[in-house]
């Protein structure tokens, strides 16, 4: 029994460890980009359970010369927002919307907490999420710690695998906004194609 118990256990670490190695193509990455009007900004992006109140996923939303979303061990895909290794192209109003219907839909709300920063930071961070890579399952909180401590401005943030305790530390970083984003109307859902909607990730 024990030995059933210890080789389940070691299976269960393997699938834990591994990543989702996904590679959208050059063209499919330059025929995404988007250029958002609004001020360089960070966004960390915390789905929380409504009725246990804990966070089950993280991730970021980064404004610099392009909009993306690193969205570390996620499940959200959309064939217009392309893919390589968690990092997600072409993240226009539309899409951010259909992901936070995707993150916020009940038991769950999503929360976004926003910090203006320069273009050169936004930009360092998103060389350090394309430099990190896809993440290991129920890492993404700990992958963000990672992409976002050398970075100016964030070396407080803890190094932990709790979303609830990042988005703790993050909303104490000066100048933060925080809003609590709910899921789209169910006939606007309907009107806007291709929406996946397999789990939150994590």
């Amino acid at each position: 029994m024990i030995r059933l118990l210890t080789s389940l256990l070691a299976v269960l670490s393997l699938v834990a460890c591994t990543r989702d190695h996904i590679m959208a193509s050059d063209a499919e990455v330059a025929r995404a980009r988007y250029v958002d009007p609004n001020p360089a900004s960070i966004t960390l992006l915390t789905s929380f359970n409504t009725r246990t109140k804990a966070g089950v996923h993280s991730a970021l939303l980064i404004n610099g010369s392009q909009r993306v979303l690193y969205d570390p061990a996620g499940n959200w895909a959309h064939p217009a927002a392309p893919e390589r290794n968690d990092l997600h192209y072409g993240m226009t109003p539309q899409f951010l919307a259909l992901y936070a219907d995707f993150q916020g839909t009940a038991p769950f709300e999503l929360l976004q907490q926003t910090i203006f920063v320069t273009p050169e930071v936004a930009d360092q961070v998103i060389r350090n999420s394309i430099a990190h890579g896809s993440a290991n399952k129920a890492a993404c909180t700990n992958a963000i710690g990672q992409i976002l401590r050398p970075v100016p401005g964030f070396e407080s943030l803890p190094r932990t695998l709790f979303p609830k305790r990042m988005s703790v530390a993050f909303g104490r970083l000066p100048g933060v906004q925080s809003r609590t984003i709910t899921s789209l109307d169910g006939d606007l859902r309907k009107t806007i194609p291709g929406l996946s909607l397999a789990g939150s990730g994590g």
